[in-house]
């Protein structure tokens, strides 16, 4: 057997060197700090963000298709970068309350997107949805809120066009009665103030469409509530009897 030889720490790192191995210490730093600069090099210029690719544009035309149809309805031109959606809408129609979205069946955008933002190229297709006949927010709350107010004064004094003549006539009411009428007045007169005086409401506009469905809904409960509790046989269950009729 023969008595392998140790080799020394001098020939132990040139031995390192001349196989490629990294060095410790500064040397492997070095090395390292080398092959990350011949990567950036070797990788070119970085592509720029989508604004600065659209800085040397000084217009841009929006082209707005109807999204239903998909037919062109009109181009505007002349559009700057920094435009917003909302200004696009006021050249489009000043009156018209619309929402658009850049795809079909894409998801509305709001006033504030920018136009720059949108951009591809120096053309833009946006799509046209007509929303119907536009209301406030606050118009809408207060229709909603005065019709039950009304509609149920109109029971609670017991026209003959709702009741029987001859028992509209009756003047007896139970105490249950007035006070409903008063908590169900109550109820609606404090909402009728909040919604003056209390809340902010955006000045956003929703579909008329939606106003009759809420007052439909309002007003057809309350309908349903105020003809059995004011009608002239309406016995309170504290007083049922077995020979009482109860509505």
């Amino acid at each position: 057997m023969f008595r392998r030889h140790k080799p020394s720490a001098a020939e132990h790192k040139k031995d390192f060197a001349v196989h490629g191995a990294a060095l410790p210490g500064p040397q492997n730093d070095m090395r390292s700090f080398f092959n990350l600069s011949q990567l950036v090099l070797s990788a070119g210029q970085l592509r720029s963000p989508p604004i600065l690719r659209h800085s040397k544009i000084t217009y841009f035309e929006v082209e707005i298709l109807d999204a239903q149809s998909k037919r062109q309805i009109c181009v505007v031109d002349k559009v700057p970068p920094s435009s917003s959606l909302l200004d696009v809408k006021h050249k489009f129609h000043k009156t018209c309350k619309y929402s658009g979205h850049p795809s079909g069946n894409g998801p509305y955008l709001k006033d504030s997107v920018s136009i720059q933002s949108l951009a591809v190229s120096s053309i833009i297709t946006l799509y046209f949805t007509d929303l119907g006949q536009q209301v406030t927010w606050t118009t809408v709350f207060l229709t909603e809120y005065s019709g039950p107010l009304l509609i149920y004064l109109l029971f609670y004094i017991r026209l003959s066009s709702i009741y029987a003549e001859e028992e509209s006539t009756e003047s007896f009411r139970h105490p249950v009665v007035h006070l409903a009428c008063f908590c169900h007045c109550l109820h609606y007169v404090r909402h009728l103030l909040e919604t003056l005086f209390v809340h902010k409401i955006s000045g956003g506009h929703t579909p008329l469409k939606n106003m009759i469905k809420g007052c439909a809904f309002y007003w057809g409960f309350t309908s349903w509530i105020a003809y059995y509790v004011n009608h002239p046989r309406y016995t309170p269950p504290c007083m049922y009897h077995e020979n009482d009729i109860v509505f």
